[in-house]
């Protein structure tokens, strides 16, 4: 998606793709986007997590945020790349297909997620952006956390 203004108050939301799905998370709790790089298995961890990363020095889970979302496994082409979030102090980066970029909406046009959606899917989002045949599945972080809560 490209950069969008929208008059009004407006939230910055960071675009990605899962397979041929959109979804997009406030971008202000994104800290970075970098490339998949090596990862280490993880023996007894959840199904969506796919291993470790070290970025830097710090040490970052690494989900399958289309697993966490119930929707099958990603595998990591060249477009690939994680979303870098930090909660309660651990750092996450979300596995998804591609980043697609940002987008400013208008949060007075973002609905709740249609009655015919997966409610194990729906249950994750705070609703849908639609705009010019275009839909965005906005994700509710605070709900992927669920081992962390």
């Amino acid at each position: 998606m490209e950069n969008k203004s929208t008059s009004g108050d407006g939230v910055l939301v960071s675009c990605f793709m899962l397979g041929d799905s959109s979804f997009g998370v406030d971008a202000r709790l994104v800290q970075e986007v970098v490339k998949v790089g090596e990862l280490t298995a993880v023996s007894n961890a959840p199904d969506d997590v796919v291993g470790i990363r070290n970025l830097r020095g710090r040490i970052v889970t690494v989900i399958d945020m289309a697993e966490c979302l119930g929707l099958g496994y990603i595998d990591a082409g060249p477009d690939a790349r994680l979303l870098i979030i930090e909660n309660r102090g651990e750092t996450y980066g979300f596995l998804v297909d591609a980043v697609t970029g940002n987008v400013e909406l208008d949060e007075k046009q973002v609905t709740t997620p249609p009655a015919s959606m997966d409610p194990s899917l729906s249950s994750k989002l705070f609703g849908v952006w639609r705009e010019k045949g275009k839909l965005l599945a906005l994700i509710d972080t605070n709900r992927l956390f669920h081992w962390n809560n």
